[in-house]
């Protein structure tokens, strides 16, 4: 199974930081920015993140890879906005409801800067994230049932095989000469097929795990131990800093906008 995780050694500070920390990283950098709606305190929060990309034990080559998906789709909510957000400023120019005018120009920049900041904290957590562990956290530390989290490291675990079923589908139609017309086509039908191969899978998944007993309610233990330190105080911390810092940013250059106003 190809694994989505990081395998090089774990000597990154990050490594040392529990996953339901992480979590909670990911929740404090992510809610204030979806409550703002301005380029600068999204554009300062990104930035500082790349900063802290040493600390995760992830390359940059390897976050700018995982962005890719999110720079490629990110545009389509900034041109939703620059085209009907509510004009303000100078007005240049209108489509039946389509309006593109100073303030939507801003905003459909600051939705396009908040994409990729919400997305990065996620990418540089979660790169060198065992699933395994996350479970173990979710379940010892986070006290979620055991069901849930036995469901959410299965689901984890297979994820893999997705990226797996869908090379050797490439492969395969590429052997047959079917692999270079046709672009948008072969994606969706191969995007089909691998939705059945989902469904099939989950549903022999579901037998397997309740024949074995995964479905009872019975208290677990588990193999490893999860627990909290110091070092994820500090984690936590740092990220609060670092969103307060960005929405001072923000405040202090009097670009602070709440979504809505």
């Amino acid at each position: 199974m190809t694994a989505l995780v990081d395998e090089r050694p774990r000597t990154a500070w990050l490594d040392g930081v529990n996953p339901v920390t992480k979590v909670a990283m990911v929740l404090v950098l992510a809610v204030p920015l979806l409550a703002s709606i301005d380029a600068v305190s999204a554009g300062t929060a990104l930035l500082l993140e790349l900063l802290c990309v040493p600390l995760t034990g992830v390359a940059y080559a390897t976050v700018l890879k995982r962005l890719v998906p999110v720079i490629v789709f990110a545009p389509v909510a900034a041109v939703s906005m620059l085209l009907y957000a509510r004009p303000g400023g100078t007005v240049y120019g209108t489509f039946l409801f389509a309006t593109v005018s100073d303030d939507s120009i801003a905003l459909s920049l600051a939705v396009l800067v908040r994409v990729v900041a919400l997305a990065m904290p996620i990418i540089l957590l979660f790169a060198r994230t065992d699933p395994t562990e996350l479970a173990d956290a979710l379940a010892q530390v986070a006290k979620l049932p055991s069901r849930f989290v036995l469901g959410v490291l299965a689901g984890a675990r297979t994820v893999g095989l997705f990226v797996d079923d869908w090379r050797t589908m490439s492969l395969a139609r590429r052997a047959r000469g079917l692999g270079d017309r046709g672009a948008a086509r072969r994606f969706f039908s191969m995007a089909f097929v691998l939705l059945v191969f989902a469904v099939r899978r989950g549903t022999k998944l579901a037998t397997a795990m309740e024949a074995r007993g995964f479905g009872s309610d019975v208290e677990r233990t588990w193999a490893r131990p999860s627990s909290l330190s110091a070092r994820d105080a500090a984690a936590l911390g740092a990220a609060v800093v670092l969103i307060v810092v960005a929405l001072a940013a923000a405040v202090l250059s009097g670009a602070f906008r709440v979504v809505g106003t």
